[in-house]
């Protein structure tokens, strides 16, 4: 008899929230991690960034009290804003290893090497398991860039602890490196973004990156598209970053420098001398039921999925898990909600209207700015808007684009329209309370359903 049914080799999104199914479905379950419980995600990603995005918005909106009738003076303590984001980990890593005793989940401290088909080494002891989940996550990714060294990973800056530098380069305008820029700017710091695509964020919808793009230019963020670095130097009060664009050779210069051209999937250790598995570039590749191409051993996440979220991670665990067990999965893996916590907030779900359009689909789009929205006045918000695509001869809601006070909050019921083929007509029905962002979902959907009836 093996030592367990399930063993998990990684205890981030993916592989906490399976193991925690699984035990709950009666298997046998422990789960091996070789750092925090909680993985990236907890620890050096979105709960730390976001716990210090926080941390500056309310220092931000205090600055700008004075227009609602309030007198404050705010600065940042960054020391005490990071030991609040130590705190806020501390506190969510003990739930979630209290959950682990409460399901009888047992946690191997360590690094898992994957043996041979139901044989894990952990610290030099050999566990036995009917099947074994890979959720190992991902790592920041360092191209091949003549200098690149110099540059700190998004894991690194987090650590940084004593004071906010003077000014900050970051390479790559993806999300990673959008939500720093954001943060980073309402801290005080000159921020430049390179990013070597045509605008920053290049796979989202068009209407938001330029949104973004105008409202970070506006706050004093320098953006430079379509630029390509080419190395980065050591200087005398901090790096000189050297980079083309439109053929033209420039540089910029900042205290610090971030890397945050992406991540790739972490399967350091991961394998044993005589056992491995079918990969595409470093990827693990995996079936519809997320077995890898040996029998017995399964991988979700950042490790082995093309979309690199820790929902999806979550949701991809618990769907492996639930098959294992012979249940069908709850959650629908095709619709993934996107967020961005930049100021404002982006989401979004589905299809473009260019994406609807280039795989020759007909469509509409219903549309509402929020300037007009009550509660938005009421906050002071951010130029936003709402954007809703629907097919045009059926109405059924493809996807939905927002960039806005509370977005990532409003995205759901958007997926939840994708997910279930629901129509403009049917999210209608449900009544929206006042004063709330929501109503401009009902306003954008309102306009679809008007351009949907014209046609």
């Amino acid at each position: 008899m093996s030592d367990y049914e399930l063993m998990v080799i990684g205890a981030g999104p993916g592989g906490y929230v399976a193991a925690l199914r699984a035990a709950k479905l009666g298997l046998k379950t422990a789960i091996v991690e070789n750092r925090d419980v909680g993985g990236t995600c907890l620890n050096r990603g979105c709960i730390p960034t976001k716990t210090l995005l926080h941390s500056a918005e309310v220092a931000r909106e205090a600055q700008e009290a004075q227009a609602l009738g309030v007198t404050a003076q705010a600065t940042v303590d960054f020391s005490a804003a990071h030991r609040r984001k130590a705190q806020v980990t501390q506190q969510l890593r003990e739930g979630i290893e209290g959950l682990f005793r409460q399901q009888k989940v047992d946690l191997i401290r360590g690094t898992g090497t994957i043996l041979a088909p139901g044989q894990v080494e952990v610290e030099g002891k050999i566990y036995s398991a009917d099947k074994i989940l890979i959720a190992t996550g991902s790592v920041p990714a360092r191209p091949p860039i003549p200098g690149l060294e110099h540059a700190l990973t998004s894991d690194e800056l987090l650590e940084h602890q004593d004071q906010v530098c003077k000014s900050l380069v970051i390479i790559g305008g993806g999300v990673i490196g959008m939500e720093f820029a954001s943060l980073y700017q309402m801290l005080g710091c000159q921020v430049t973004v390179l990013e070597a695509m045509d605008r920053i964020l290049p796979n989202m919808d068009r209407e938001v990156c330029q949104n973004l793009s105008m409202i970070l230019k506006k706050r004093g963020v320098q953006i430079f598209a379509g630029a390509r670095v080419e190395q980065v130097e050591k200087a005398e009060d901090g790096y000189t970053v050297r980079f083309t664009q439109k053929g033209q050779s420039a540089q910029v210069q900042g205290e610090v420098v971030l890397c945050a051209i992406g991540r790739r999937p972490n399967t350091q250790g991961l394998f044993g001398p005589d056992f491995s598995v079918e990969q595409e570039r470093g990827r693990i590749l995996v079936d519809e039921n997320f077995q890898t191409s040996v029998p017995g051993v399964y991988a979700v996440g950042d490790v082995s999925a093309r979309i690199q979220l820790a929902h999806v991670a979550s949701a991809q665990g618990t769907a492996c898990v639930e098959r294992l067990a012979g249940r069908n999965p709850l959650t629908n893996l095709n619709a993934v909600p996107s967020c961005i916590y930049t100021d404002p907030e982006i989401a979004c779900v589905g299809l473009t209207a260019d994406e609807a359009k280039a795989a020759g689909r007909a469509v509409k789009v219903g549309k509402y700015v929020m300037f007009s929205n009550g509660r938005t006045v009421i906050v002071q918000g951010q130029r936003g808007f709402i954007k809703v695509v629907a097919d045009q001869e059926t109405g059924v809601i493809l996807g939905a684009q927002l960039m806005c006070q509370r977005a990532t909050d409003m995205i759901s019921q958007f997926t939840a329209a994708v997910v279930n083929g629901l129509t403009a007509q049917q999210l209608l029905a449900a009544m929206r309370p006042h004063p709330t962002f929501d109503e401009g979902a009902g306003e954008a959907l309102e306009d679809l359903l008007a351009k949907l009836e014209a046609r």
